[in-house]
């Protein structure tokens, strides 16, 4: 059964890893998965879905899918939605609430499973548009986690210059790993972006 999935995770936490990862199982069992994702993540090339650990594969523009969604799926004759087994969208943070919709009709109207990988929030601890309104209507929510670096879980999204965390900016900025780093909630609020684990402490204190 088709179902609308939001899998987020902070920075680093491997959803684009998990989403070329799903897609290769889908093309290994000789199905199609179409990759996604918005023209706002311009960072590895044009149509380039790159994960960090080197992993990548080419996708489509979700902006040019739904058009054509739109244009043909939605007419009554149409069997084109029977060319996919399933829809995978990255950094789905940046869709729109329409495109959320319009995503969430392709899973109610063809039984199609629809896959989103995304960031929950933006370095300031507030909801994405996008984020928010796959809370609101995904059938199931999960967590891909990561750890901050003093090994609890990290929630937070932290947005770094000069080694200190940026609090003012525009929401939307691409980056990787020069720019952002991710923190549990101790550390994203105090501020600390690097250090050493509690339980190494422990041990050169004994």
């Amino acid at each position: 059964m088709g179902k609308l999935y939001f899998r987020y995770g902070a920075m680093g936490s491997s959803k684009t890893a998990n989403a070329l990862m799903v897609r290769y199982n889908y093309i290994e069992k000789g199905q199609n998965a179409v990759l996604l994702k918005p023209k706002t993540d311009d960072r590895d090339g044009e149509k380039t879905v790159a994960s960090r650990i080197g992993l990548s594969a080419e996708g489509e523009f979700v902006e040019d899918f739904l058009e054509e969604v739109k244009a043909k799926w939605f007419t009554k004759e149409s069997d084109a939605w029977k060319k996919l087994d399933c829809v995978i969208v990255d950094e789905a943070q940046f869709l729109t609430e329409d495109q959320v919709d319009l995503l969430a009709e392709i899973v109610d109207r063809y039984d199609l499973p629809v896959i989103c990988y995304g960031l929950r929030t933006d370095f300031t601890s507030h909801l994405f548009s996008g984020s928010k309104r796959l809370m609101e209507i995904a059938n199931y929510i999960e967590e891909v986690p990561t750890v901050c670096w003093c090994g609890r879980r990290a929630h937070f999204n932290a947005r770094v210059s000069g080694g200190k965390i940026v609090r003012d900016g525009e929401q939307i900025m691409m980056g990787g790993n020069e720019s952002y780093v991710s923190l549990c909630r101790r550390h994203y609020l105090s501020g600390e972006v690097n250090g050493s684990r509690e339980r190494d402490i422990k041990k050169e204190e004994t």
